[in-house]
């Protein structure tokens, strides 16, 4: 028996893309908006923009942590790291997910207690204040659309600030509605909606994230599918012991033991199923191991 390994990262179109000017700029916007809108939102004593304010800091950690992750990702492997880093992006997205979900169970505990305590609301700042949320957080939004179909890392940081547009401009109809109306409960009322397109946003990195941690084969790969590829190469009786997981959020390996009886090694084979696996799954580093088939059981 043999094995075969892909070394070919480099020219992968699904390869980690850098995003460290966009990380800067979206943490030096979210960090000068959410220190105003904590502080409008304290004077004008709206819960709706304190939750929004509180939802943009925790983005600001969000926004480094993955920041971070990516700049670890890059760092080369070691003798004692033979991954290197890369799995941090996995664990960054995770962390991401639970401080969003931490977020929410702040911001319903703080609207339920409003709701049996209404405060005043200064209506024309609460809405002023929402709507350069609405502009900034959809800004930062924009930096962060390219990559994020392939990068669950960079999925968070966008979906993040798309979800903080879409909360912003629904404080700025909370704001609109009070001043109308004088109605005090829409503004706990606003916030539990706030909250609850938060959870909704973070329920898929939640997931993804957990399960990339758990080594799960990645949502975007078809384990049937790659099982059937393999099967259907030059020589090959049976496949077993296939295994895909994430080694990053941009990168995806395999290991399996391909059954060829009587084959010799073969270096053209090896590589043209490495080509296959990165050119139809987007599996970036596949390592092999030929068997004959000779032993009555498989290694």
């Amino acid at each position: 028996m043999h094995g075969g390994h892909d070394h070919s990262h480099g020219d992968h179109s699904h390869g980690p893309t850098r995003h460290d000017r966009a990380f800067a700029i979206g943490v030096t916007l979210n960090v000068g908006f959410a220190a105003v809108e904590l502080a409008f939102g304290l004077v004008s004593q709206s819960l709706a923009l304190i939750a929004d304010a509180g939802h943009n800091f925790s983005d600001v950690a969000g926004l480094l942590i993955a920041w971070f992750a990516a700049l670890l990702a890059r760092k080369p492997a070691t003798s004692l790291r033979t991954y290197g880093y890369r799995r941090a992006s996995i664990l960054a997205a995770l962390a991401n997910a639970a401080l969003l979900i931490a977020a929410v169970g702040w911001i319903v505990v703080e609207a339920v207690q409003r709701f049996f305590d209404p405060q005043p609301v200064a209506s024309t700042t609460v809405i002023v204040v929402a709507a350069l949320g609405v502009v900034i957080n959809t800004a930062t939004a924009l930096l962060f659309m390219r990559g994020r179909e392939h990068d669950i890392n960079i999925k968070g940081a966008y979906l993040h600030m798309a979800a903080d547009a879409a909360v912003s401009a629904g404080v700025v109809t909370a704001g609109i509605l009070i001043y109308f109306t004088g109605w005090l409960w829409l503004d706990p009322a606003i916030s539990i909606a706030i909250a609850c397109v938060i959870l909704w946003s973070t329920w898929s990195l939640a997931r993804d994230s957990l399960n990339l941690s758990l080594d799960m084969v990645p949502p975007n790969v078809d384990r049937g599918e790659v099982e059937k590829y393999l099967a259907s190469l030059p020589g090959v009786s049976n496949v077993h012991h296939l295994h895909i997981w994430a080694m990053s959020t941009t990168e995806i390996a395999l290991t399996v033991h391909l059954v060829r009886p009587n084959a010799s090694l073969d270096d053209k084979f090896l590589k043209d199923a490495c080509e296959g696996l990165k050119r139809s799954f987007g599996i970036v580093h596949a390592t092999f191991q030929i068997e004959a088939g000779a032993c009555p059981e498989a290694c």
